[in-house]
């Protein structure tokens, strides 16, 4: 959870601000989420588990991401997702929540994705028995294309693969990384995409 803080608070607050509505798609530990500052917050996910990790004042939605959203049309400023799509059992599921997100997004909302870099981890990618769709950042930047979105940054190395879990790097360090674009190109497996509707 601290390097999350760190994660939100030197980067992905640029785009972030206290007056937006923000979900956090398909949000597991509620990592994101619970470490941003906004005026509403939202947490989605299939688990039901998910629930007890919200912190106070996100509300938390228990449900397929790839169905109709309970959210109505243009209300949310920021989607963000980490280590998620890949997860999604076909490409028509990631085709219909990406729709779902466009319907949900005010006019100039932006989706954020991080996600494991397929062309940086080949066989270490299928380790995980959940994992089912092959991304690079070209290839969902294809489908954002094709959702009607614009792509204002696709970038193939950001973080490490292993960045939150396992092993913890210390907090300084990723400040540093942040911060040092060539590591990320040295030390990068999950891309990073900036979408726009």
């Amino acid at each position: 959870m601290r390097i999350w803080r760190v994660l939100v608070e030197d980067f992905f607050s640029q785009w972030v601000q206290p007056s937006h509505s923000v979900l956090d798609l398909g949000a597991g530990y509620c990592e994101f989420i619970n470490n941003v500052t906004a005026a509403r917050r939202f947490a989605m996910d299939l688990n039901p588990s998910a629930r007890s990790l919200v912190s106070p004042g996100t509300e938390f939605i228990e449900q397929d991401c790839s169905l109709r959203w309970q959210i109505p049309d243009k209300s949310l400023d920021i989607v963000f997702t980490s280590n998620f799509f890949e997860h999604l059992p076909t490409k028509q599921a990631l085709q219909s929540t990406l729709s779902e997100a466009y319907r949900c997004l005010k006019s100039d909302g932006l989706l954020i994705a991080v996600g494991p870099n397929i062309k940086f981890l080949t066989g270490e990618y299928w380790d995980f028995f959940d994992h089912h769709l092959p991304l690079t950042e070209r290839s969902l930047s294809e489908v954002l294309l094709m959702a009607g979105y614009h792509i204002n940054l696709a970038v193939p190395k950001f973080l490490p693969y292993t960045m939150s879990h396992g092993r913890q790097p210390p907090i300084w360090s990723v400040r540093v990384y942040l911060k040092l674009r060539p590591l990320w190109r040295l030390l990068g497996r999950q891309f990073l995409i900036v979408a726009q509707k």
